[in-house]
């Protein structure tokens, strides 16, 4: 009787779920969180694991029913797209994979051939973050771990130093643990939330090294610390060591150690992007920045009236939204403010609608999702709208194309009790608005002195689209309705 090879029958039963390109071109990915272990069943469109591109936070649905069969790179893994990242048994109830039973008895360190014949046969590794990863994948190194480095070294300096037949002094048991298979029970994943291992990770520990103390073998974030400590043991036991040898200097007291109280955090992900976004805007782009002071005072009670208003329920009404309307009215009254320099068609794009981003600071960074044509909406459209955009920025879910094809941006740094400041254009834009505190500040008033409320605003304007005239009336037009609001109606 004939059969198929089991390569055959794994490549009909195993399928793999590749790193998608998540949007415009991004070349990479981390993986964030995963959803799933194997041996989890998932269903068509279930999310399987989050990841963080360039630009923001996005979850992955798979596209296949069945059991995870491997998941082929720990969290906290950047990964190319196109990379294989978890893969999927299709048909569970055919019983083991072909060929799986003989991966488990096989020797650590197989010979050439069976590797040759594994390989064209799609052969899929069984425990995670193990696998034939393509080489353009790329993985952040692990730092050393210095606990277990320093105590060995320690021991073995002092069993090489010490005379024939002298006993050499082990430390207790508890000082490291004895071997890294008591931290993940059945040598499988160590049992961690997310957030101690992102604690483990920044601190450069390894979780197999960690002894759990939690419920059910699981690690904690005082097990991380513990294993952290015992990292500056051995530096302290250098002078001890160098004494006998050869006198050591003495080291001053008080000596300020400023490597010992610094961290280092990577720079990836929306941080990164950010970070050239800013640097190629700031040196590309000629910046103008205006400012302007404006009693808000009228604003301010048409807020508290639209929060009263019936066909304001339900929505979030505050100062940004009023200003965000004065803004585009303003534009809509210089049109030959949005614009776009084409640098490689040496072009000018005027726009005929206005994308209005909103800069929102969120734990992975600053990001600008936009408000597509915004110019057309009604103020309760707009409202709901900006209530939906922040709220999914503060989620971490706003999407690559929320981000993209924006024209204008307001940056609200009133919120952090600044009274304004000089913003950075975002890349491709024409302007950019600050928006400041909103304080009560004496005033002249019809001839008094009196308190009102008082903001600063400040514009930041491409000077090769907009020369300092049209940059000046767009910013006394936003001005000028904040001041008598009713000119949202009258201009509008």
């Amino acid at each position: 009787m004939t059969t198929g090879t089991p390569g055959a029958a794994n490549a009909q039963r195993i399928r793999e779920f590749k790193m998608p390109d998540v949007g415009e071109g991004l070349t990479e990915a981390e993986i964030l969180k995963w959803y799933v272990q194997p041996g989890d069943t998932v269903t068509d469109g279930q999310v399987v694991c989050e990841v963080e591109t360039a630009k923001a936070a996005v979850e992955l649905p798979i596209p296949y029913d069945g059991v995870v069969h491997a998941l082929h790179f720990d969290e906290g893994t950047t990964v190319d797209v196109g990379t294989v990242i978890i893969s999927v048994d299709t048909d569970p109830g055919a019983g083991p994979v072909a060929g799986q039973r003989e991966e488990a008895a096989a020797p650590a360190a197989p010979d050439a051939s069976a590797e040759e014949e594994a390989e064209p046969q799609g052969r899929q590794a069984v425990l995670v973050g193990y696998g034939a990863a393509p080489a353009s994948t790329k993985r952040r190194a692990r730092k050393a771990q210095p606990v277990t480095a320093g105590l060995q070294a320690e021991l073995n300096g002092r069993a090489a130093s010490a005379p024939a037949g002298t006993p050499v002094a082990v430390p207790e048991a508890p000082a490291v643990p004895s071997a890294p298979a008591a931290a993940a029970p059945s040598g499988g994943r160590p049992l961690a939330k997310p957030p101690v291992r992102k604690l483990a990770k920044d601190l450069g520990i390894d979780l197999a090294t960690v002894v759990p103390t939690g419920a059910d073998g699981v690690i904690t974030r005082d097990d991380v610390y513990a294993a952290a400590t015992p990292a500056a043991a051995p530096p302290a036991a250098a002078p001890a060591v160098a004494e006998v040898s050869a006198p050591a200097a003495a080291v001053p007291a008080g000596t300020f150690d400023a490597a010992a109280r610094e961290r280092r955090v990577p720079v990836k992900g929306v941080r990164k992007a950010t970070a050239q976004a800013m640097v190629a805007s700031a040196f590309t782009a000629p910046h103008v920045t205006e400012f302007i002071t404006v009693d808000v005072t009228r604003t301010m009670k048409l807020v508290q009236e639209l929060k009263q208003d019936p066909d304001m329920a339900g929505l979030r009404v505050n100062p940004l939204l009023l200003v965000a309307k004065a803004f585009l009215v303003a534009v809509k009254r210089h049109p030959e403010v949005n614009a776009a320099w084409d640098e490689a068609n040496q072009e000018i794009v005027y726009k005929d609608y206005v994308n209005l981003g909103i800069a929102a600071a969120t734990p992975r960074g600053l990001i600008v999702p936009n408000i597509k044509d915004a110019g057309a909406k009604t103020l309760p459209q707009l409202a709901a709208e900006l209530g939906e955009l922040v709220a999914t920025a503060r989620e971490g879910k706003t999407s690559p194309a929320a981000m993209s094809g924006g024209t204008v941006t307001i940056t609200n740094v009133g919120v952090f009790g600044v009274d304004t400041g000089t913003p950075i254009l975002n890349p491709g834009e024409s302007a950019i608005l600050a928006f400041g505190a909103v304080k009560l500040q004496p005033w002249v008033h019809k001839g008094e002195v009196k308190p009102r409320h008082v903001t600063t605003l400040a514009l930041s304007f491409d000077h090769r689209l907009i020369d300092g005239e049209l940059g000046s009336k767009l910013l006394a037009d936003i001005a000028a309705i904040l001041e008598r609001p009713k000119r949202l109606i009258t201009w509008g």
